[in-house]
């Protein structure tokens, strides 16, 4: 099981974040969370990480808050400084992970999957990135300039990430030379969340599971 440690900044501020325990001989993944912030359910699938032979971290963007509101988590996203969150706080998690082992992944969900194409584009140091059913405004994050092994995870019932949006990111990375996996399943949005059983799919959650354990495998 993980443990909440305190990690440091470049700016001089700190954040909390949930760690699994560490093996140095294992590679690492940054699980970045929903919009819902560092909850149960995220801190499962960092334990879960663990099961599978990685060390996991996921940091607290929200410093703290949670909510099973939806109104507060579009607020709480909303008011949340998405270039500070990728250049301070996960890249804070980047350096710490690799003084453990230089192999680091960056994925997450919804918001954390928006999260994780921005630090895919903008940090240097990760060797692969995970992205469900997440997208950021092209302003601040462009798909395209992602250079690292990239899969995502979408659901076709989506009506925010939709099939259009989907095709857009796989068409702007494959223009850019990159070679993404991309994955749709007849799923809604947050399929992959067993905590809200009017989206959860559980086969398409396993399905994606599975293709992400053989990804991450296969490029740490």
């Amino acid at each position: 099981m993980g443990r909440m440690i305190t990690l440091n900044r470049a700016d001089g501020g700190h954040l909390d974040a949930y760690l699994s325990d560490i093996d140095k001989s294992r590679p690492c993944v940054i699980v970045i969370q929903e919009w819902w912030g560092l909850n149960d359910h995220i801190k499962s699938i960092v334990d879960r990480f663990e099961f599978e032979g990685f060390n996991a971290l996921a940091p607290d963007l929200y410093h703290g808050r949670i909510t099973k509101d939806a109104d507060e988590a579009s607020h709480m996203m909303n008011g949340l400084d998405f270039p500070g969150a990728v250049h301070q706080d996960i890249a804070a998690a980047l350096d710490y992970l690799k003084t453990i082992n230089p192999s680091v992944a960056v994925m997450g969900f919804c918001m954390g999957g928006a999260l994780t194409i921005g630090a895919a584009a903008r940090l240097e140091g990760f060797k692969a990135a995970v992205c469900f059913y997440g997208v950021p405004p092209k302003a601040f994050a462009d798909p395209a300039d992602i250079k690292i092994p990239f899969q995502g995870h979408f659901g076709r019932k989506d009506d925010w990430v939709t099939p259009a949006v989907v095709a857009d990111i796989e068409a702007s990375m494959t223009k850019a030379g990159n070679s993404p996996e991309i994955y749709s399943y007849d799923a809604d949005h947050a399929f992959f969340n067993k905590t809200r059983p009017e989206v959860y799919d559980a086969e398409a959650s396993e399905q994606a599971w599975t293709r992400m354990m053989a990804f991450l495998r296969a490029k740490l």
